[in-house]
């Protein structure tokens, strides 16, 4: 085995590097020998994971840096000993510092006492990913104790989609880039299936992708008994806007289907933990309403509501969708970022409340306008019943092409409300 591990570390030095595009996640930027954390990389499938950790190889050399793909084929993993891994390093790199770039690290029995024990000696610095498939990319951190410092990966956002398709923002009109916009709403932000031209393609790649995700990150991976049900609760998820545990137990029971209320929330949280879909939960002061008040449903990419939904044709709905991405993108770099949603009894809706240092910071609603004549009155009067309920003065409403501030006022309740384009919105976070 440790002449196979020497063969596989020389044959490192030979290979060629892809074309890597840059990301906004800077992995180099963890690299801190004098606070050794494991970093881990987690995030939906064909997100870009490997290639983040190929590209701290070309950033900081193939000379300082190991990958590894623990599902090399040529691996037997039964008998990989974790005494001849670092034995076969060492007798290539020395005592040198090496930073480690460990791809599918669930094939390792016992992989997280590899990683602890790996980022126990001196002059190694580990980076890892781990497939979904066997393991939830919410168990890596947790299993680490505290050792770990994480990269949560995601679809491409706006602005690194431009990037990919060599697009600059300063150097071309508005329409060209509403007309971008309306394309990434529609295929989502899959690095492969922004880069392939062909649009037949980018739906195979997508169905081979979810057909995946459903076989082995879901139904293998928790050993699901009843698929016929986990597939209907995909399908609600895809088609609605809300989720309870109780109303989609009542729907499935309806249809005949045989399953009990708990497999229910088991279920719906499987699907949570394998990062295909997120639940937002409603703000409140009282924790008890918080838990019991629907959860708005959210998906890691639109182009899954353009592929397997109702809500296809709805360009508002992969708006928020694209909006509350963005806004996980930032809560993923800032701890004290917290994010719901809003609603009173009367039924006026914020889409999203920013909470931040037990403060509520911001309050955005998301639109389908070209105008100020085509919002929704509701839209900005919710924001004035929230600005004072929540106390909160900054109000925004992102919407398609439309931008000013106005000073609003509704039944003595007064506000400033900034109105962006999606697109600007999506530019200036980073």
């Amino acid at each position: 085995m440790k002449q196979l591990l020497l063969e596989l570390i020389k044959e490192w030095f030979e290979i060629i590097l892809p074309e890597i595009k840059e990301r906004e996640a800077k992995p180099e930027k963890f690299l801190d020998w004098n606070l050794k954390k494991i970093i881990p990389i987690i995030g939906f499938r064909r997100v870009g994971k490997t290639y983040l950790l190929l590209s701290i190889a070309k950033k900081l050399g193939k000379e300082n840096t190991l990958y590894v793909n623990f599902e090399d084929e040529r691996l037997n993993i039964e008998k990989l000993n974790i005494r001849d891994f670092i034995n076969a390093v060492k007798e290539i790199y020395g005592n040198k510092k090496l930073i480690l770039l460990l791809d599918e690290v669930q094939e390792i029995p016992k992989w997280s006492k590899w990683l602890r024990t790996l980022n126990d000696i001196p002059n190694f610095f580990v980076y890892a990913t781990g497939s979904s498939s066997k393991i939830s990319p919410k168990e890596i951190p947790t299993e680490l104790r505290g050792r770990a410092l994480t990269i949560h990966l995601f679809p491409l956002s706006f602005r690194e989609y431009l990037s990919f398709k060599e697009i600059k923002v300063d150097r071309t009109t508005t329409s060209t880039i509403l007309n971008e916009l309306r394309e990434y709403l529609n295929f989502g932000g899959f690095p492969e299936i922004t880069l392939t031209k062909d649009k037949g393609k980018k739906y195979l790649i997508l169905d081979e992708y979810f057909q995946t995700f459903v076989a082995r990150d879901v139904i293998e991976r928790y050993r699901i008994r009843n698929r016929e049900a986990i597939r209907y609760i995909i399908r609600i998820l895809l088609n609605s806007t809300y989720i309870t545990v109780s109303k989609t137990y009542n729907t499935l029971k309806s249809i005949g289907l045989k399953i009990g209320k708990n497999t229910v929330a088991n279920y719906l949280k499987y699907l949570e933990e394998s990062l295909f879909v997120y639940y937002l939960e409603q703000y409140s002061l009282s924790e008890k309403l918080t838990i019991q008040t629907p959860r708005k449903i959210y998906l890691i990419d639109t182009f899954f509501i353009t592929r397997y939904s109702k809500f296809s044709e709805n360009i508002g709905r992969k708006m928020e969708n694209t909006v509350f991405l963005e806004l996980l993108r930032i809560a993923s770099k800032n701890p004290l970022l917290e994010i719901y949603y809003w609603k009173d009894f009367q039924g006026h809706e914020i889409d999203f409340v920013i909470k931040e240092n037990y403060a509520v910071k911001e309050l955005i609603q998301v639109t389908y306008a070209n105008s100020f004549d085509e919002i929704d009155k509701r839209e900005w009067r919710s924001l004035l019943k929230a600005k004072k309920l929540l106390k909160c003065n900054k109000l925004t409403i992102i919407t398609w092409d439309y931008e000013d501030t106005k000073e609003l006022s509704w039944f003595g309740e007064k506000g400033k409300i900034k109105f962006t384009p999606l697109w600007r919105w999506l530019q200036k976070h980073q």
